[in-house]
Parts: structure tokens; C-alpha cells; sequence
């Protein structure tokens, strides 16, 4: 299983920090994304990570703003968001994808987390 958390409020220009942490299973050998999903919007892809190299991928709306990261010990990946606008607001939820490459598609992912509430306030 997947938990999202981190989650909130804030004002734009603030930060967050979202995290995914696993249950049941360790996050070798596979990649972990993020993905967000607006009020009548489609989910799109935010940022992913290969567990093992540690290779990242990002959207283009969030590049320079936000950093995925991991932490082995913790079987846990990090989405630090800085720089928040109005147009981030959002459920972001974690996926994971039971192969060592990054994909951009929804359907490449095989695990989801139930997500967790990003609003940016203007």
C-alpha cells in the first residue's frame, strides 16, 4: 500500500512537501511518481523517480519548482513544491510502477496512494 500525506493549505509563493511512504513492500527495483488531478481536469503527470539510480523526470509546469526525492532507510519518496501558484492546487497522489524506468501515462503504474489535498491560495 501507498500513503500519501503532506498536504494543505498555503499561500502562493509558500511551499509544501508531500510524501509517499510504502507498506507491504520496499520501492527497489521500481519507480514512483507523482501526479495531480484538478477539479474536472484529467490526472497528469507531476514528477517520478527510479528507486534504484535515482533518475528523475518532470513535467514542465513544475520544472525548477519542485524536487522529487527519496530516502532508502525510510522507504519513502519526497515532493518538495516551492514556489506554490493558484494553478498547482490539486490532488496529488503517489503511484508506484513495478519497473526501474519512468513512464509519463497513467497506465504505466500499477499501484496508487489515495491522495492528498494541495490548495494554493492567491
Amino acid at each position: 500500500q501507498l500513503q500519501a500525506s503532506g498536504g494543505g493549505l498555503v499561500q502562493a509563493g509558500g511551499s509544501l512537501r508531500l510524501s509517499c511512504a510504502a507498506s507491504g513492500r520496499t520501492f527497489s527495483s521500481y519507480a514512483v511518481g507523482w501526479f495531480r488531478q484538478a477539479p474536472g481536469k484529467e490526472r497528469e503527470f507531476v514528477a517520478a523517480i527510479t528507486w534504484s539510480r535515482g533518475t528523475t523526470s518532470y513535467a514542465d509546469s513544475v520544472k525548477g519548482r519542485f524536487t522529487i526525492s527519496r530516502d532508502n532507510a525510510k522507504n519513502t519518496v519526497y515532493l518538495q513544491m516551492n514556489s506554490l501558484k493558484p494553478e498547482d492546487t490539486a490532488v496529488y497522489y503517489c503511484a508506484l510502477r513495478r519497473a526501474p524506468n519512468i513512464i509519463l501515462v497513467t497506465t504505466g503504474y500499477d499501484y496508487w496512494g489515495q491522495g492528498t489535498q494541495v490548495t494554493v491560495s492567491s
